[in-house]
Order: C-alpha cells, then structure tokens, then sequence
C-alpha cells in the first residue's frame, strides 16, 4: 500500500515515477497477511456461530473444515481484492512505469534491476518494501512454521505451539483453537496480546483460557525447538530457571516483523539502520538526503493505514520539497480474535504517565443489549479522558464488533470531541456502538443539557 499510495501521489505532483516491485503489487496483507487472515478469521467465526445456532431454536450437526476448500476460498478472495484494486492498472494509468525486478542500490541516484541489467537514475527514491515474519535465533528455530505458511499446509495439524502472542499470535490461535486444533501459547510478556491495554488483554486471555487454549505468559526464554521422531516438535521453554517442554504436530512463530533491508544495498546509498528497519526522521527521510521510505520498513507503525498515510507525506516531501511530519496521532487498530480487540490513543498506563488526574470510564457488555441478543455478553470498552479539557485521549474495548466500534471513538478524538458530548450522542438501538455513550455517560452526569448540532438546521 505505501509503494502505491506514494507513486500515485508523485504522478500527482508531477514527478516521473518508477515503481519497482519484486513479486506482485499488493503488498503484504492483500496477498499473504490481513486479507487472508482476515478470511480465515470470517470462517472461524461461521463455525462459531453454527456452533451456537441452537441457542435460537437452530439444530445442525457439527461443522466441519474441509482445510483445502478453505484454503480455496482464501486464495479466491485475495484475486477479488486483486481485481477490485487493480492497483497495478491504476499505477499505469497514472502514468508511471511498473517494473517487476528485484533491485539493488548502485549509489544514492542509481539502482540497478537484478533480472534485466538496467539501471535506473532517480533524483529522489522512496523506500517502501515492507517487512517480513522474524525468527528467533535459537537452535531449531528453522523447524518451526510461520504465519503466511499456513497457507502451503496440506492439513491442519491437530495441535500447535504459537510462539509470541501480539496482533498476528491471537488472531492465529482463534483461527486454529475454532478449527479444532489443540493450541499452546508461549509469551515472555508479562501479558496476552501486549500491545493492548492492560484490562482489554486480561479480558482476552480470560476468553482463551475457556475457550481450552493453555497460555504460559511472562516466561523467561524459549530455548529450542526439537524434530521428535514421529515428526511432531517439541519446544523447550523456561519459566525462571525452571525447564519445561510442550510437544505439538507444528510450531508457530509470531515474534516480530524486521523490514525487508536485505540485498538493496542500502550501504551504497548511505541508508542507515535503526535496529531491523531503515532509520527516518519524523519527514520519514532516511539518512541520504534523496532517501525517503514508508510503510513496515521505517517500523514506526506497520499497519496498512500508517503506510498509505506515510507514503502520502513522503511523496509530498520527496517531490515537492515540502516540510510534512509524520505523526500518528489517531490509528485505530484491531485484531479478529474472538472476542475482537480493538484500541485508539493512549492506554490507560500510558495516559496515567502523562496525565496523572486522567479520568477512566467503562461500561460491559453484560449490560448491552445488542450483545445480550446476539448471545456475546463478553466485553467491555474503556474510555480514558482529560480532567481538565475532558477530551478523549483514548479508547479501547473488547468484544463482538469492538473493531468497528472503536472506529466511532476515532472520529471522535479526531473532531477533539469531549466525553459529555459523546455522552449526548443519540447512537442507534439496539447496537454494539451505542455502549460508547453509556461508557460516556458515567462521567457526564449532565449529559442531557449539552446542545448537540442541530440536523439540516432544524432547531
């Protein structure tokens, strides 16, 4: 998406444009990451609801996955998204020269296509080459699988270690625990699903425990990864100074995502590195002075809407010379685990660091109706608020439809909206959103004088 973003927006600018890609436009989630896991997460939850089916007078037998027919329909959806994007039709379209090669840095104005032997001149370069699933170094840390490899497997093992439980770790293990498989999750953390706020992972990791899923969270160290005669894997793992082991069909890693650095000869173009990614400013330029990069490789916020935004400002800056900054103030962000988590601005600990007097509201969905007539009183959302100004500073929730509700909250801190008037929100009933004006509403106790926009001018 960065690489795309960035080249139309050139072409817009009036620059001459390029567009090197190695493989296929689409970047990783359309063709091996969020598409589709986001499908596998979609026939997940229609197992889940057959499964629930009788509680509403519904009697049908079991659910069974048929892995290859699954597996059919996710390569299915990935050449729709294709076809509808067309991204590569578009880049043409606009005007720039797609070239499919992989490419090398002769120095910071010349790059060299490994397949055809041209050389291309460029005033200025945008990176944008995203990142790529991490290893553990660790022995045997080869005989484990890793995400996009689920998608090459014959059948799904019966059970699985998932080593590392951030976005890619959970959404997995709902994925495989709904499928059948016998799961295990190894974390060092000393929480489930780290990235989010404290009480939105312990509601998670409650969910998972029932579920069947057996967490090890806050261990040490995973030591190895064993080849076992029969072919399964065994993981050794220590919990203090303790060993312990835990043997499954198949090992997972979900452990962090390094950007693709690797054979661009990024030396030769005078690029440095911050740790695993290319290392930019807040103009997202990089340490050459026609360099700019966006997306997974700068590692600030590797989510497909942070690169379409950072490959706008680096567009902007690399040809027209203008001073944008990258800021990343407000990307909502979620993951389809069952129940869905989701999250917007600060955490609580994060805001409690800042704004020690901030207020925190939540409200459960035990007490939602929606959730109540869907049979999903799981949940909760949390809003965190300034004191003074009684702006938002955060939201984040746990629960069926928690992705898309916490998108409301965002326009919200977009609009610099306060708690009392989200608490005056009128939101439609029965729905999931309209928990984010009961959570309000405890920390608005006049909520009902608060003068809202009239409609159309009507008073």
């Amino acid at each position: 998406p960065a690489g795309a973003v960035a080249a139309l927006r050139a072409r817009a600018l009036g620059a001459t444009v390029a567009v090197i890609e190695r493989t296929r436009v689409g970047g990783t989630c359309t063709n091996t990451g969020c598409v589709p896991t986001r499908v596998l997460a979609h026939t997940a939850r229609l197992m889940r609801d057959i499964r629930d089916a009788h509680h509403y007078g519904i009697h049908v037998s079991e659910p069974q996955i048929v892995w290859k027919e699954t597996l059919a329909r996710v390569n299915e959806v990935i050449e729709h998204v294709h076809r509808a994007k067309h991204q590569d039709r578009n880049i043409r379209d606009a005007g720039a020269e797609l070239i499919i090669s992989s490419a090398e840095f002769i120095n910071p104005h010349e790059i060299a296509l490994k397949e055809t032997g041209r050389t291309i001149h460029a005033d200025k370069v945008i990176l944008a080459c995203g990142g790529h699933p991490a290893r553990l170094p660790i022995p045997g840390a080869e005989l484990a699988l890793l995400p996009s490899d689920l998608y090459t497997l014959d059948k799904l093992p019966r059970s699985v270690v998932i080593i590392g439980t951030g976005a890619t770790g959970v959404q997995i293990a709902t994925v495989l625990q709904t499928m059948g498989v016998t799961l295990t999750l190894l974390e060092v953390a000393p929480r489930l699903s780290p990235g989010e706020d404290k009480d939105i992972s312990s509601v998670l990791a409650e969910a998972f425990r029932e579920q069947g899923i057996t967490l090890h969270i806050g261990i040490s160290s995973i030591e190895r990864i064993e080849a076992l005669p029969d072919g399964s894997r065994r993981v050794t793992f220590k919990v203090g100074d303790q060993a312990q082991t835990v043997d499954a069909e198949a090992v997972l890693m979900c452990v962090g995502w390094p950007g693709n650095v690797d054979g661009l000869g990024l030396e030769q173009a005078g690029v440095q590195l911050r740790k695993r990614w290319v290392q930019v400013d807040n103009e997202l330029r990089t340490t050459a002075e026609n360099i700019y990069a966006a997306g997974d490789i700068t590692g600030r916020m590797m989510l497909v809407q942070a690169a379409t935004y950072e490959a706008q400002i680096a567009a902007e800056n690399a040809v027209s010379g203008a001073h944008l900054r990258s800021r990343h103030l407000i990307v909502p962000h979620g993951g389809f685990t069952d129940p869905e988590v989701a999250g917007v601005g600060l955490t609580e600990d994060e805001a409690r660091a800042q704004f020690p007097d901030c207020l925190v509201t939540a409200a459960h969905y035990n007490h939602l109706e929606r959730a109540l007539i869907d049979n999903r009183p799981r949940g909760l959302i949390k809003l965190i608020v300034d004191a003074k100004t009684r702006q938002l500073l955060g939201a984040h929730a746990v629960g069926e439809n928690a992705v898309d509700t916490i998108q409301a909250v965002a326009v919200g801190l977009a609009a610099n909206a306060t708690i009392d008037q989200l608490a005056a929100m009128e939101l439609a009933y029965p729905t999931y959103a309209e928990i984010i004006a009961s959570a309000a509403r405890k920390l608005a106790p006049d909520w009902g004088r608060i003068e809202m926009s009239p409609l159309y001018g009507v008073d």
